[in-house]
């Protein structure tokens, strides 16, 4: 897997999420774009791609595309119209562009062109947001030492035990 950061100005929503899907089909890579605001973290990341590669070895995947399984795997949602609330919209958005398959660097050099790179990984990052969206509560955090990515991680673990 490879992130790609940075600040996309996206006019079209549809015409961004084409471009990213032709660039993942010339780089037979999953390609897929997330508001860095809904992001804990790598490790989060990193669990989707994970367990949407399992749900497609497996054969048990929610969606026929492996973009669209990753993003359902990152917002920890079977539904896709909730999970694309997770991804990119229009406007300045900090996104961090995933990638995953063979060609990563081509595609993450082709993507790179669509946006201007910058790290927003951490610096976008909305813990509230994050919390009200995968519905951590005060009561939650009280009752562990783990920190919010370990939180939203079992969340995205959570979503193959729930299908």
């Amino acid at each position: 897997m490879m992130l790609v950061e940075g600040i996309a100005t996206v006019d079209d929503v549809d015409a961004f999420i084409t471009n990213l899907r032709a660039v993942g089909e010339e780089h037979d890579c999953a390609v897929t774009a997330v508001d860095a605001r809904y992001v804990a973290g790598r490790p989060h990341l990193q669990a989707a791609v994970d367990r949407a590669n399992r749900a497609f070895e497996r054969d048990d995947t929610i969606a026929d595309d492996r973009s669209i399984e990753i993003l359902l795997y990152a917002a920890g949602r079977r539904q896709i119209e909730r999970a694309l609330e997770m991804g990119v919209g229009e406007g300045r958005t900090a996104a961090v562009i995933v990638i995953d398959g063979e060609d990563e660097s081509g595609a993450a050099s082709a993507v790179a062109e669509l946006f201007e790179e910058e790290p927003v990984l951490d610096a976008a990052r909305d813990d509230q947001l994050i919390r009200a969206f995968f519905d951590i509560s005060d009561l939650e955090l009280a009752a562990t030492d783990a920190p919010l990515v370990d939180l939203v991680v079992e969340r995205v673990s959570l979503l193959a035990v729930e299908k």
